[in-house]
């Protein structure tokens, strides 16, 4: 009936398949869809992963015996794509690019699995690839000359693995080429998320909070009304921008707006993404209190934030958020001379957002400051290597080489 809600249709969809499947045990086809329908149906909140590993358990015998079914391999990588079982997607992430070499979501799946694992490079790599293909794709359409969705999608992914390795000279780049992106192809979430994402990392991760507050969406003539989660990352970059560097007034503003932006996707039933922003607008509080000298209030509200960061699940229109809400309280427990727990939320933040410059970095500095040098040279040490092919300079670098050099 119409009346009825979505999650329950899917759910009834979910069963309706599982019984085909079994009627029908030898159509992998089947098997495979009824797996797919698992991965539709799985809440976010559950934190065993049990549609996820039980679609997984499915596909991977198929895979097994049809090792180029590029299907198989994509919905693995959706039943993967979550930290604590990341690790076991990497054969089929590692396998579906070269499936479809000229698809550009197919070459761009396999970052999903490197992301979660940190494995930065082979995410830029398999993303550079997407782009490619994607921009070649668009040259043959009325659109050309457009910004194609799957091009920005694969671009934030890319972007995100460059920060990471302190690749800020060729992050730039890509920072400079959304810019210049007047149109897209398709009005669409992901292509939305990644022109408000992609100069929001490039402010956060530097931590140039005077470039965050001068953020706007752009371009103007995207319909943005329709996509007020990737408006909220816009806002949310600016009014952290603004009490980082005190500027309460003027975060305070853009707090309301995320209010706003929450309760309007609250209206819309998109419960996701009205409690994303909702964490949005708590770490915000929790800058804006530290801003003010509320050391107490602030630790409050960053603890709730990342408390209810961890309940949840990324998205699969982003490659993480922003910055981590655990390794934001890290910076704020540096802040207010804590070292001791704000190395226990880095060294949490990295199990979850593994090789994380900014998380690295804390947990490295928490270390030291916490008086236990030796975890402190072994954070130092990684992030050195992370930064091995950097192209800008950036302060962390130098104090983990100061770190370093001494006995």
């Amino acid at each position: 009936m119409e009346s009825t809600d979505h999650r329950t249709r899917a759910l009834a969809y979910e069963q309706a398949m599982e019984r085909l499947a079994a009627r029908y045990p030898d159509d992998t086809e089947a098997a495979i869809f009824s797996a797919l329908a698992l991965l539709s149906t799985a809440p976010p909140t559950d934190k065993t992963y049990a549609n996820q590993l039980k679609a997984a358990a499915i596909l991977e015998k198929i895979f097994a015996q049809q090792p180029q079914h590029p299907g198989v391999a994509h919905y693995l990588i959706h039943s993967y794509d979550y930290p604590p079982i990341a690790a076991k997607g990497l054969a089929a992430a590692r396998s579906y690019a070269r499936m479809a070499p000229a698809v550009p979501h197919a070459l761009h799946m396999p970052s999903h699995i490197f992301t979660r694992l940190g494995l930065w490079q082979e995410s830029i790599v398999t993303n550079r690839a997407a782009v490619m293909a994607a921009k070649n794709e668009l040259r043959a359409t009325p659109m050309a000359g457009a910004g194609s969705a799957n091009a920005l999608h694969a671009m934030d992914y890319m972007m995100y693995g460059h920060l990471q390795l302190a690749q800020d000279q060729t992050a730039k780049r890509i920072v400079d080429d959304v810019r210049a992106v007047q149109t897209t192809d398709a009005e669409r979430l992901d292509a939305a998320y990644a022109l408000a994402a992609i100069p929001a990392r490039y402010a956060l991760e530097r931590r140039r909070w005077d470039e965050a507050m001068g953020l706007q969406l752009q371009p103007k003539e995207l319909v943005w009304d329709s996509f007020p989660q990737a408006e909220a990352v816009t806002v949310f970059a600016r009014a952290l921008g603004a009490a980082r560097s005190g500027k309460a007034a003027m975060a305070q503003q853009d707090a309301a707006r995320l209010k706003a932006l929450h309760d309007a996707l609250v209206a819309a039933g998109q419960s996701y993404w009205a409690e994303q922003v909702e964490i949005q607008r708590q770490v915000v509080a929790a800058w804006v209190a530290r801003a003010a000298g509320r050391n107490d209030e602030a630790i409050k509200l960053m603890r709730g934030a990342a408390a209810l960061e961890d309940m949840t699940e990324k998205h699969p229109v982003s490659p993480g958020p922003l910055v981590p809400a655990r390794e934001l309280l890290g910076e704020l427990l540096l802040e207010v001379k804590q070292a001791a727990p704000a190395l226990q939320a880095f060294e949490a933040s990295q199990r979850s957002e593994p090789n994380r410059f900014k998380g690295l970095y804390g947990a490295a500095r928490a270390a030291e400051l916490a008086g236990e040098k030796e975890t402190a040279r072994a954070f130092y040490t990684k992030l050195m290597a992370l930064a091995e092919l950097a192209d800008s300079e950036r302060p962390e670098l130098d104090e983990a080489k100061t770190f370093l050099a001494q006995p």
